[in-house]
């Protein structure tokens, strides 16, 4: 049985961490390790943010004015909110506008992710691909549980940003972590985490529910990250409703943007894509619809 929850989660891999009598040991070990992999803390203004949505009555106003009182957060709000991707009919001439026209709840997801941006840095990685990757993926997730209604469509795009950002801590602390994604990615039978944790004692997905949990994401969000490519949990009626969404819309999102590139033979899709279609319930003629509708919406928002 899959974990439904995050209560207590183990960054041990879940067959691993089962194992009672030599789970301690191993995971005072990986406890050791995690210390030495820098999780950005939470920003004071994505806590300020957070509070304010979460209090009795959260304002409009005193949102716009945390955001404004920074400049680049304020200038990436509203170059989003202009974006294609939301079709507004007016666009945001302020930060106050742009909260009133995409509400307060999507707003401080939206903030989330760019807050994300501005505080995972590596020098041994090029980000700009991985976060133009990352946003992408979360496009096509909003939009495709907007259409299939299997959960709320701002959750899923931020689980679409968040789910791999372990993958930039990681290539930080190891010299060799780029040879362990080459490998991960063409693996066919093992898992890709299964590959991470046999060469670092860890995962991007421990890493990067580790960073969902401390800031502050929704619990369903941090459970899909951890869960994300163990396709097991599409089948496990114990695992929550919501993270099977993420994770089967999650394959299907992945796995359109690589089409939408010309790189079709991915080996996430050969594990996960059959399991995640019957989760949905799509056949392959829906699924081709709507890989047309979304490399449509990647073409408009550049």
């Amino acid at each position: 049985m899959l974990h439904s929850d995050l209560a207590g989660f183990s960054v041990l891999p879940v067959d691993y961490a089962m194992n009672s009598s030599t789970s301690a040991v191993a995971e005072k070990s990986v406890d050791s390790l995690i210390k030495t992999i820098r999780i950005p803390p939470r920003p004071s203004l994505l806590a300020d943010v957070q509070d304010e949505l979460a209090g009795s009555d959260p304002d409009p106003r005193r949102l716009s004015g945390l955001i404004a009182n920074d400049v680049s957060l304020s200038a990436s709000l509203l170059k989003l909110a202009n974006s294609p991707f939301y079709g507004l009919r007016l666009k945001a001439t302020s930060v106050e506008h742009a909260v009133q026209l995409i509400g307060m709840r999507q707003c401080g997801l939206v903030l989330t992710g760019i807050i994300a941006r501005q505080s995972v840095q590596t020098e041994k990685m090029p980000l700009e691909q991985f976060w133009d990757f990352s946003t992408k993926r979360a496009q096509a997730m909003s939009y495709l549980a907007s259409r299939m209604r299997v959960c709320p469509p701002d959750v899923a795009h931020t689980f679409g940003l968040f789910c791999d950002i372990g993958i930039p801590l990681l290539m930080e602390r190891f010299d060799d972590y780029q040879e362990t994604l080459n490998l991960a990615a063409e693996a066919r039978e093992l898992r890709f985490t299964e590959i991470e944790q046999d060469r670092h004692s860890t995962s991007h997905t421990s890493i990067g529910a580790l960073m969902a949990r401390t800031w502050g994401l929704p619990e369903q969000v941090t459970a899909a990250i951890l869960l994300h490519h163990d396709y097991r949990a599409l089948d496990d009626s114990a695992t929550d409703d919501m993270v099977r969404a993420l994770i089967a819309l999650c394959v299907v999102a992945e796995f359109s943007i690589h089409k939408y590139y010309g790189r079709e033979n991915q080996a996430e899709w050969d594990k996960g894509g059959a399991a995640a279609c019957e989760y949905l319930g799509i056949s392959h003629d829906e699924l081709e619809d709507y890989f047309e509708e979304l490399h449509d919406i990647f073409s408009q928002v550049q």
